[in-house]
């Protein structure tokens, strides 16, 4: 059974190593690859074409946001998983409209970080905002259409906000007035993010932006459809 490709990404040597010895010990992963920077970080995945890219967000060499859209420009077979120390939701929405496939916060357990890691390997979506005194809340998403080896599945910046829209509670109707589109339009959008996000309902898709820091201020809770 092929191993999971890792390329590991992070200005700490000591961390390096360590995920490193974490990750060689497991029977169906490898490590094929350390940076230290973003630069060196895009060059290194373009050279070994690794199937993960464990990337941190605060490293020399450029805005990580503009590191994680080159890596999906030159490795597109690449998943990349955040692993940082920021639990800011807006830190994640950032990522992931980047193209990052996962997100977990370096405070998460071990099993987090390997389950995070074959999640993205197979086309999921891996979220971890665990915080201090939380239980573990690592969250995986997975189309429903995809195959477990297909590509990841980020949202679309308009998919970003029919998503806040809806779980705002704004009708289909209201939500293409705002966004000067057709109904058709939110209706389609709204298929693809249940399909992307493997949720059925209006309810669901209000938790997940909750989770990923979408919604500001209070709004109301909408119920199941």
């Amino acid at each position: 059974m092929p191993r999971i490709r890792v390329l590991i990404a992070d200005d700490h040597a000591v961390l390096r190593a360590g995920l490193k010895l974490l990750i060689a010990a497991q029977s169906d992963m490898e490590v094929v690859g350390e940076a230290a920077g973003g630069r060196e970080t895009v060059r290194s995945a373009q050279a070994t074409a690794p199937d993960v890219v464990l990337l941190d967000l605060t490293m020399p060499g450029g805005r990580s946001t503009q590191t994680i859209k080159q890596l999906v420009q030159v490795a597109p077979s690449s998943r990349v998983l955040v692993l940082t120390m920021h639990d800011d939701p807006a830190y994640l929405q950032a990522a992931l409209l980047a193209g990052a496939s996962g997100y977990i916060v370096k405070k998460a357990a071990d099993v987090e970080l390997l389950t995070a890691i074959r999640a993205v390997h197979h086309g999921r979506t891996f979220v971890d905002l665990t915080r201090p005194g939380d239980q573990a809340q690592g969250r995986e998403l997975r189309s429903r259409d995809s195959p477990a080896a297909g590509q990841p599945l980020p949202l679309s910046r308009r998919e970003v906000e029919v998503l806040r829209l809806l779980a705002q509670g704004h009708t289909n109707q209201e939500a293409a007035d705002h966004l000067a589109v057709s109904v058709k339009t939110i209706e389609t959008h709204r298929r693809r993010l249940c399909d992307k996000l493997g949720l059925k309902s209006r309810a669901q898709l209000f938790r997940f932006a909750v989770e990923v820091g979408l919604l500001e201020g209070d709004v109301a809770r909408p119920g199941d459809e």
